[in-house]
């Protein structure tokens, strides 16, 4: 329930649309004449977790959440953004990726997380949020109208909510914080007279200090956001697609100024795969 609440305005775009599109309206939302145009698009679907581990403080677990924080389910995606395509080859785009975790777990064996042990057999509810915001810019190389090859830049900014919490709440730790991140971003689409079209998008960055500036925190972080859609174009207001997406990356290192508990250490890596239905409302 609190997951349909949550995303309610995304249930919302999605019936709106099937209503257009059973009704065969038009509702398009650009004059053709503007020099501008706006694009909303909403995705739902699942995702599963190939591959995640997280460790707080050096002396800490390397804590497994496929195998032991019970992550081996399928979990909601859903996905919003909104595009201002300008002179039909420059576009801005403002992606909102909700990102949230939540399992129960009973402990197998003793789990350390920043000093603090929870002792094996301990039923614990585990929450991994890592919800996103992302303002992209991308120009387009191509000129034709059904062929786009556009490259640009990216600005994140994740909110991420770590949370380690026994069942009976006598034990906790929390990680959070927000924090930016520039990524590289490709995007292409083909489409076809027939209607159908085909479509790629790659969001990625890689870092160290040692590339950087050398510093004294020591770190390493990535993301890869990376998928193939193919689509169908319903009317000149209306496009849906099938989306298959890659979306994991993190960061290992230490931050020498964290004020504790633990010394600053934290490695955090996630790899997930998920199937997605989407719209574009034109």
């Amino acid at each position: 329930m609190h997951w349909l609440i949550r995303h309610g305005v995304l249930l919302v775009v999605l019936f709106w649309s099937s209503v257009v599109f059973a009704e065969g309206r038009s509702m398009l939302l650009n004059d053709p004449g503007r020099q501008y145009q706006m694009i909303f698009g909403a995705e739902l679907g699942f995702s599963s977790i190939f591959k995640h581990n997280v460790q707080f403080g050096s002396d800490g677990t390397r804590f497994d959440y496929v195998e032991d924080g019970n992550q081996n389910i399928a979990f909601p995606f859903a996905r919003l953004t909104a595009e201002l395509r300008l002179k039909e080859r420059h576009s801005l785009i403002l992606l909102f990726q909700p990102l949230t975790l939540e399992t129960d777990a009973l402990l197998d064996e003793d789990l350390v997380v920043d000093g603090e042990t929870f002792t094996s057999g301990t039923p614990m509810n585990l929450v991994y949020g890592f919800d996103f915001w992302r303002l992209s810019y991308l120009y387009d190389l191509l000129p034709a109208k059904n062929h786009e090859l556009s490259v640009g830049a990216s600005l994140q900014l994740r909110n991420a909510t770590i949370r380690f919490r026994s069942r009976d709440g006598e034990q906790l730790r929390v990680n959070q914080g927000p924090g930016p991140v520039p990524i590289l971003k490709v995007r292409y689409r083909y489409d076809l007279d027939s209607g159908l079209w085909m479509g790629a998008e790659v969001d990625g960055f890689y870092a160290s200090s040692a590339y950087i500036n050398g510093g004294d925190n020591d770190f390493e972080g990535a993301i890869l956001d990376a998928s193939l859609r193919i689509g169908l174009v319903f009317s000149d207001a209306l496009d849906g697609f099938l989306n298959f997406r890659y979306l994991g990356g993190g960061g290992s290192g230490t931050d020498n100024d964290d004020p504790g508990p633990g010394d600053g250490y934290t490695s955090n890596w996630l790899h997930t795969g998920t199937i997605s239905l989407g719209l574009l409302l034109k």
